[in-house]
């Protein structure tokens, strides 16, 4: 069966930069072993699998998956999924529910030409344990004194745990390096999913890397959406800070800008969007 498919580049403006997702339209009948075959043969961070929701109030369902396994809940993967839909519904300006594992998010969608603005409410920021920093730098080739002295390091969530940990200086964020064995069993120990790295500097800009492991290997990311609302999350509770722009990608050539603010009790986080291609693919 040909189902519809939409390429898109996320939290940028410019095509081939940011963060890629696939999004599968019309999957319904895709069952879990398909949705993970056809994410492993994209070899993408996430590729998303569009369905009919089940619960009251959303417009959709969003399926996540990474080449490995499903989430219940990612950043870039979910602002992809709804300009995708909103540029198959023909609809230049939206306001969606999506459905995922974590819940209802709501994301608003507007187009200018054809790159679109995106953003979404997470989920309420939960805080787990604190991190041994010196540990948790060591993983990446870094020091002790490379820690932030202010920041603590610490596991936070908006959907998805997060291990945040905060470096002094960004250039030291050039030098990080880990291997897949050490990556995966510390994240594994700590409970994230990504270790995101970050260095907040005095104009609430921050410099940031997101490191996983999928099939064996370590894994950058260019832009994780659910780990910057974290991030913010973090330093609201910490900094008193209302928001924050985040660069990422930069080292890897894929440059990224996540915006984000708090929004009540909850952090809001968005960015560009650009369709990159379209087409069919046969699942």
């Amino acid at each position: 069966m040909a189902r519809p498919l939409t390429w898109l580049d996320v939290f940028t403006s410019t095509p081939m930069t940011g963060n890629p997702v696939a999004v599968v339209h019309e999957a319904d009948d895709l069952d879990g072993d398909t949705m993970r075959a056809f994410a492993r043969e994209t070899n993408l961070s996430e590729t998303t699998f569009v369905q009919t929701p089940t619960e009251p109030g959303a417009d959709y369902r969003n399926r996540i998956w990474m080449p490995h396994r499903e989430l219940d809940f990612a950043g870039h993967p979910s602002l992809g999924t709804a300009v995708a839909v909103a540029w198959r519904r023909g609809e230049r300006e939206a306001g969606y529910v999506q459905q995922t594992r974590a819940g209802l998010q709501p994301i608003d969608v507007r187009f200018d030409g054809d790159v679109a603005r995106a953003s979404m409410l997470q989920g309420a920021t939960t805080f787990g344990d604190e991190l041994d920093v010196a540990e948790a730098l060591g993983v990446v080739g870094l020091g002790p004194d490379d820690a932030d002295p202010e920041l603590p390091s610490q596991v936070v969530s908006t959907g998805q745990p997060q291990a945040l940990v905060f470096v002094r200086d960004a250039e030291r964020l050039g030098d990080i390096r880990a291997d897949a064995e050490t990556l995966d069993r510390y994240l594994e120990s700590v409970g994230g999913l990504v270790l995101y790295l970050a260095a907040v500097g005095e104009d609430g800009e921050v410099r940031a890397r997101g490191l996983f492991v999928s099939h064996g290997d370590v894994r950058e990311d260019p832009a994780t959406g659910a780990a910057a609302g974290a991030l913010m999350g973090h330093l609201h509770a910490h900094a008193g800070a209302d928001r924050c722009s985040i660069s990422q990608g930069v080292e890897m050539g894929r440059p990224s800008r996540l915006e984000c603010a708090i929004e009540g009790d909850r952090v809001r986080v968005g960015g560009d969007v650009v369709l990159l291609a379209e087409g069919e693919i046969a699942l």
